[in-house]
């Protein structure tokens, strides 16, 4: 199993990694697919399917689809030339990808919602279709949003596809278990690993530029959502907080206000900061997803911030630990919350955050394992439930608490030997578990819980 640290944080847009990315990129596939046929279609059509269709208006997965199908791309994404050209479609009825000239396509008609039953492969579903002269549809692909912007076609997901294609990598491990005792043998440090099996695919140089790119990002969307005011858009009138949070606690440091409890607050600013600018429409990183954007780089910021001993040099430490039980997770369960609930997403953020934290404070293999565990366990069972399908009630607050869970799971941790009751592998098949139990109110469709039992209008 390979899945790069750039697979588990992509730079991209808000407000959903699966909502808003993923349906991004499966447009993009399917343009390829169409460079790649023999024949020239005239025109396309969409259906979204399953949680795509249940939120995703509030997730902005109609306007991610739209953009995608003209040629835009997360990771390069420009809001100004995206909202003219956006304008201009709906007027025109028309989109022009790059290869493919002038395609008809009215949004009005040819993107459907279907509320119906989900389809077979996963809950978020969508079918992209390409039409001839007479409308007729002449190819179409289905593609499967799976959780933190990876893509699959029906095809993939039926063959079992869910890893990066490639060579060997020096250090392959797909448990805990082995992870753990494959750095005992090595010597090498959970990072060291990772690190290896990034430089069997990568070069040195585009490993560190792309590690300090994913921190630049993730830094920068901090200190945004941190000096920006205003209300969130959607309609609940969400006003954001993080600012006026910051504000007040730097006006308190040094007047007498050493409870240590302060310290929370400022995680839950940094994390607020993130998933306010995320459910803005802003750039963030999934780690690992977009609705959990926040819980990593607060935890990181609280390290950089707080912690006397810290040094930016381990912020590439942090984030390759991070992956490598991002990947984990991934690959034994699930990071969607359209597919376990937001144990899947706070929950394996937060066990991703603490695992790094626990890392560049010198916790042994054993010790960081131990770590994201614990963070993980006190996650079982957390459900999505956004109001209205947007990702802010309770998403934003709920980062900020995932990022305190990490804090306190690697502090934890680092008390012990790394001696545990529960391992690993045992909480992310627990939460696999869970999450198959789940009821699909509860899975990322705004048909259960707060969704439903607080006013959203």
């Amino acid at each position: 199993m390979f899945l790069s640290v750039f697979d588990m944080f992509k730079v991209g847009i808000g407000p959903s990694s699966s909502h808003t990315i993923g349906p991004m990129v499966a447009a993009g596939r399917f343009l390829d697919h169409l460079r790649a046929q023999p024949f020239k279609v005239n025109g396309l059509r969409a259906s979204l399917h399953g949680s795509l269709a249940f939120t995703g208006v509030g997730h902005a997965t109609d306007r991610a689809t739209i953009l995608g199908l003209a040629g835009f791309r997360a990771d390069d994404y420009d809001p100004d030339k995206a909202d003219t050209e956006l304008a201009r479609i709906k007027t025109e009825g028309t989109v022009t990808p790059t290869g493919l000239g002038s395609l008809n396509f009215a949004p009005a008609n040819d993107l459907t919602f279907d509320f119906g039953p989900a389809l077979d492969g996963h809950a978020n579903g969508m079918i992209l279709m390409g039409t001839d002269a007479q409308g007729d549809v002449v190819t179409q692909v289905t593609y499967y949003s799976i959780g933190g912007g990876f893509v699959l076609t029906a095809d993939e997901l039926a063959a079992g596809v869910d890893t990066e294609d490639g060579p060997p990598v020096p250090y392959p491990f797909k448990t805990a278990t082995e992870m753990v005792e494959m750095a005992k043998k090595s010597s090498l440090t959970i990072a060291g690993m990772k690190r290896k099996n990034e430089l069997s695919r990568v070069s040195a140089s585009s490993l560190e530029t792309g590690l300090d790119r994913v921190w630049q990002v993730m830094n920068s969307c901090i200190d945004r959502g941190l000096t920006t005011d205003g209300i969130l858009p959607g309609g609940l009138s969400v006003k954001r907080r993080a600012r006026a949070i910051h504000d007040a606690l730097k006006a308190e440091a040094g007047v007498n206000m050493t409870a240590p409890h302060t310290i929370n607050d400022w995680m839950s600013a940094y994390a607020m900061a993130v998933n306010e600018e995320n459910a803005a429409g802003g750039q963030v990183v999934t780690a690992p997803t977009n609705g959990a954007a926040g819980v990593v780089p607060a935890t990181i910021r609280y390290y950089l911030d707080h912690v006397p001993s810290a040094r930016p040099s381990q912020i590439p430490d942090f984030l390759l630990t991070a992956a490598a039980i991002g990947g984990l997770v991934k690959f034994n369960a699930s990071i969607s919350g359209a597919e376990a609930g937001c144990q899947a997403e706070v929950g394996s953020a937060a066990a991703m955050a603490a695992a790094g934290l626990c890392a560049v404070l010198g916790g042994t293999p054993a010790q960081i394992e131990n770590a994201a565990e614990i963070a993980l366990e006190h996650h079982l069972g957390m459900t999505c439930d956004p109001v209205r399908g947007l990702v802010q009630v309770p998403c934003i607050e709920r980062n900020g608490l995932g990022a305190i869970k990490a804090v306190s799971a690697a502090s934890l941790a680092l008390r012990g030997d790394g001696t545990h009751l529960v391992p690993l592998d045992v909480a992310i098949e627990t939460m696999r578990q869970t999450g198959a139990d789940m009821s699909e109110k509860y899975k990322e469709t705004a048909l259960g819980g707060l969704a439903v039992n607080v006013p959203n209008c």
